[in-house]
């Protein structure tokens, strides 16, 4: 980096550790003098190395407000509850993919899941950091028949194809399992495949409906976001790992209905009887319904961990009560917290938010195979 852009770098760490080290701080009931102490440090730190190490007491907290601040999430009641792993010495892609897999089990924890975040090394100002290729650690592949049909997840058509350029070779079924690609910062990525023993995976059947079971549908237990950076205190997080637990809309509706996923509404309209030809039919909303009622009885049966809707819903209504309390409001991306069924007979749907942005937080990352250099195509093609 030139001067001028390190230290307007520079400068922005320093107004962006000030801010959090101030509300961290505050809310932990810190006194003033340790406050203007550890500031002082911190300014020495950048003055010498461009950057600043965080206490794991500081990375902790910032991590947990870093979900209350996530405005497109619906279960942030729980943000003091997050598990935060402390991974920042590992050096190796190895060294990364094998604690992936304890976070894996940690959090699907025979069904009861737990919400955990792990932070792997911090970015250097300015230069790349680490990246994990998947958007989510679990995925399924999508595979492209000769005929233009697709066989699994269309959503990870391109990722598939990166997969098998580096060598690896699915089964061709609906649910493949996708490894994972983990870079490092100036290395080629490279490729680990998940165990299979390690993935709890729930059958999906219906209640009533015995032919749902003839579907083979099922779904990975544990959502866990992979391609978000974690943002604390001007310090970058560029491989955070973090996971929640699913509502049952995130697999039933968008997941297994949505017409560019799995795409399975026609073929549960036509089960059921439906004129899928008359829209009057409503033969959508009836077989998402269906849908809904499968993937949440197949969770409860299993002893998975999951919410719906509705209960979602209440629990946001208790969280921004509870913020209120506290002096504070509750950022969030309405089009993201109203649940994609039944939106109005949920109490989020009949309110206003407003959508600021405010640090910690996690952040979108660019898909790391679209850098600029490639000419926005993936270097394996």
């Amino acid at each position: 980096m030139t001067p001028s852009k390190t230290k307007l770098v520079k400068d922005s760490i320093i107004s962006e550790a000030a801010d959090f080290i101030k509300i961290f701080y505050k809310e932990r009931n810190i006194p003033t003098a340790n406050l203007e102490k550890r500031l002082i440090e911190i300014y020495s730190e950048l003055e010498k190395t461009g950057t600043y190490r965080q206490t794991q007491e500081e990375i902790t907290y910032g991590s947990k407000l870093a979900w209350r601040h996530s405005s497109r999430c619906i279960g942030r009641i729980f943000w003091q509850t997050l598990m935060v792993r402390d991974l920042r010495h590992l050096s190796t892609a190895e060294e990364i993919f094998q604690a992936i897999l304890e976070h894996i089990q940690l959090a699907t924890n025979g069904g009861k899941i737990r919400s955990i975040i792990s932070i792997f090394p911090a970015n250097k100002p300015g230069e790349p950091g680490i990246r994990i290729w998947n958007p989510l650690l679990i995925r399924y592949a999508g595979y492209e028949q000769a005929d233009g049909t697709i066989i699994g997840d269309p959503a990870q058509l391109e990722l598939t194809k990166i997969c098998q350029t580096m060598g690896w070779k699915g089964k061709g079924t609906p649910f493949d399992i996708l490894p994972l690609i983990i870079q490092m910062p100036g290395e080629k990525p490279q490729l680990f495949e998940i165990p299979q023993d390690i993935v709890l995976e729930v059958p999906i059947t219906h209640p009533e409906l015995p032919w749902f079971a003839d579907l083979g549908l099922k779904w990975h237990a544990l959502p866990c976001v992979s391609s978000h950076c974690l943002e604390i205190g001007g310090v970058s997080y560029s491989a955070a790992p973090f996971n929640g637990w699913y509502m049952s809309t995130e697999i039933a509706s968008r997941n297994f209905g949505d017409a560019h996923r799995y795409n399975l509404l026609p073929t549960i309209a036509e089960k059921l009887g439906l004129d899928i030809n008359s829209k009057l039919s409503l033969w959508k909303d009836k077989a998402l319904i269906e849908l809904n009622t499968a993937v949440l009885h197949s969770f409860g049966n299993s002893g998975i961990l999951m919410v719906d809707h509705h209960t979602a819903s209440e629990q946001f209504m208790m969280h921004c009560k509870r913020e209120a309390s506290e002096g504070r409001t509750v950022p969030a991306d309405w089009g993201w917290i109203i649940p994609p069924i039944s939106a109005s007979a949920t109490k989020v749907f009949h309110q206003e938010f407003e959508n600021t942005l405010l640090k910690p937080n996690l952040f979108p990352q660019p898909e790391p195979w679209k850098n600029i250099g490639t000419g926005g195509k993936c270097p394996f093609h």
